[in-house]
């Protein structure tokens, strides 16, 4: 078998993150492909919280359909996703704590009753570690062997030696054994595939891409589900030498990264919408003051608090328009852990290079996620040249110097015969104030409108320096998706069950969001048959952006508003209904 999903699920506090994560590597590790979803919820105890392995020996791009294999810790986890289990599938469960009756089996599946609290009791009387006795049982039916397991399961405890460590490998031996004793042989189970590969989150390949990049300094006030890459560098901190400041807010976490980066240094900040929300005006004194940021905007259900740990592209609009006034941005959009790591790097040389604020516009979905990643695709050998290359020539520097391209000389400030002024007002060349007793007079209002240009001709620029949109698949495709962002994974799967129907499609990807590469993207939709826009928010803000910069509406819309991420199966039933085949 090429491909299996294990999924188990419980109440918060049950441990099942630490059950996902650990099949997640242990499936990694025998090569295959791998995509962990984490379904999770706000709570410390209580609740219903659920993880997804996914597994194969082809590329996964999302969490699939269904599950070959459900460890349910409690009751209600069974009630919500047996009916997700596939023909041939097993559910494990403890007959101590509920019972399965044969009837809510689905057709062709079988239960796998197995005591995992007993085997706890062995050695131990702290009931989580009857989730060693219960993965020992789930890897066995998925074909893990049990060293992969236990190797993953001792990495998990780090430098932790002792009786906690030889409980969990007792456990789930025992619990491997009793499953290799009481089952046949899962129809599921898959085999090593290779050498072990990489695993991540998109917060992880972020903050990793920011280090090979050069990035010194991140400002961050911890907010889901953006707190990972703090967390990510500060761990890493003394081996990438870079400074993490956990600021009071998300005002003193942007402010402190646009200081550090007037001052010379590569910095970031990262936040949700929420947070975002905070930062629109220090982000507008970036741009006025032409000081390269990063900002990572990692999105999830709003308005308001929303739905916090749930995921959503419903800031699509603020982004575009975060600051009062105009002045040029990038919005970059990755898809995956890859796509991720290059992105954050593609960002820090935007914006040094331009002289502006760039935003990385990741989801939950995306953040939170695991992934695997081939070695080969993390390239370390990063080099962006620094651009602070003035020499000191008197008082005529001119921090703001008119050129064709819209970017001036910049330099460190506090040099001898390089004084500048970086002020949040409008200024002339040498950063001098025109605002207020200046602003009206005839040759102030002419440089306030150079000065504007200056800054916003950046854009044609900046559009040369990021990535078009691409068209995946053929090119004569009686479909044509449009997406961005984490939704693109979902849709690349379905393009494959697609393929499997006899039905062609294709892809187009919007990795730069803004500005958007009009040329192409108007000449990849006009040579489009059908097109359907995939998005993960209320308003289809992709396509009313589209529509402004190109004129072209994508009137087939599937958008999802309800903090869970799209389906395989939406995707292909919504693109069969667009091309006249029906839903199945």
């Amino acid at each position: 078998m090429g491909e299996i999903s294990v999924r188990a699920g419980g109440a918060a506090g049950d441990g099942i993150a630490s059950v996902g994560e650990t099949l997640a590597h242990s499936l990694s590790r025998m090569g295959l492909h791998v995509f962990g979803h984490n379904a999770y919820q706000s709570v410390i105890r209580g609740g219903h919280v659920w993880f997804q392995a996914r597994a194969s020996t082809a590329p996964t791009h999302s969490q699939g359909d269904a599950c070959d294999i459900l460890y349910a810790l409690n009751k209600e986890t069974a009630d919500v996703h047996l009916p997700s289990l596939s023909r041939g599938g097993t559910v494990v469960f403890d007959p101590e704590k509920f019972d399965i009756p044969a009837s809510q089996l689905p057709a062709g599946t079988k239960a796998l009753p197995v005591k995992t609290l007993e085997i706890a009791r062995k050695f131990t009387s702290q009931s989580i570690l009857q989730n060693a006795g219960g993965l020992g049982a789930t890897a066995f039916l998925a074909g893990i062997p049990l060293d992969v397991l236990q190797a993953s399961l001792a990495d998990s405890f780090g430098k932790k030696k002792g009786d906690v460590v030889d409980w969990n490998l007792g456990a789930s031996a025992d619990g491997y054994a009793f499953a290799q004793a009481n089952s046949a042989a899962n129809d599921h189970a898959v085999a090593k595939a290779g050498e072990p590969k990489l695993l991540m989150t998109g917060n992880a390949a972020i903050a990793l891409g920011a280090a090979a990049a050069g990035c010194k300094f991140l400002a961050q006030y911890p907010m889901t589900p953006a707190s990972s890459i703090m967390h990510w560098m500060a761990a890493h901190s003394r081996d990438i030498g870079v400074v993490v400041k956990q600021a009071e807010d998300e005002l003193a976490a942007i402010n402190m990264a646009i200081g550090a980066s007037y001052g010379g240094v590569r910095s970031m900040t990262a936040t949700s919408g929420g947070g975002f929300a905070l930062m629109v005006e220090a982000l507008g004194m970036a741009g006025m003051a032409e000081i390269p940021l990063v900002v990572v905007e990692s999105q999830r259900s709003g308005p308001s608090t929303g739905l916090p740990t749930k995921t959503e592209q419903g800031d699509l609009n603020m982004m575009l328009g975060a600051g009062q006034g105009e002045f040029p941005r990038a919005i970059l959009a990755p898809a995956n852990a890859v796509e991720a790591y290059r992105a954050a790097i593609r960002a820090f040389q935007v914006a040094e290079e331009w002289q502006t604020p760039v935003l990385l516009a990741s989801d939950l979905h995306l953040s939170e996620n695991y992934m695997t990643v081939d070695r080969s695709e993390i390239d370390l050998n990063v080099e962006i040249p620094s651009l602070f290359s003035v020499q000191p020539n008197g008082h005529d520097y001119k921090r703001y110097q008119y050129t064709p391209s819209g970017v001036s000389p910049r330099s460190l400030p506090g040099q001898v015969g390089l004084q500048w002024i970086a002020g949040s007002d409008e200024h002339d060349e040498k950063g001098h104030l025109i605002s207020d007793v200046k602003s009206g007079i005839p040759v102030w209002v002419a440089e306030r409108t150079k000065m504007m240009q200056k800054r916003m001709g950046k854009l044609a620029g900046i559009g040369r320096s990021t990535e078009p949109p691409r068209l995946e698949g053929p090119a004569d495709a009686p479909l044509t998706f449009v997406a961005w962002g984490s939704t693109v994974g979902a849709i690349r799967d379905a393009m494959v069950t697609l393929a499997a129907k006899n039905v062609a499609t294709n892809l187009l990807q919007i990795r730069t969001v803004f500005p958007l590469h009009v040329d192409v993207l108007e000449a990849a939709i006009d040579r489009a048959k059908t097109t359907l826009l995939v998005e993960a928010n209320y308003s289809g803000q992709l396509g009313r952006l589209i529509r402004a910069e190109t004129g072209r509406h994508l009137t087939n819309r599937l958008l999802k508003y309800d903090g869970e991420p799209f389906y395989p199966y939406e995707v292909v039933g919504k693109a069969l209904e667009v091309l006249g085949h029906g839903r199945n």
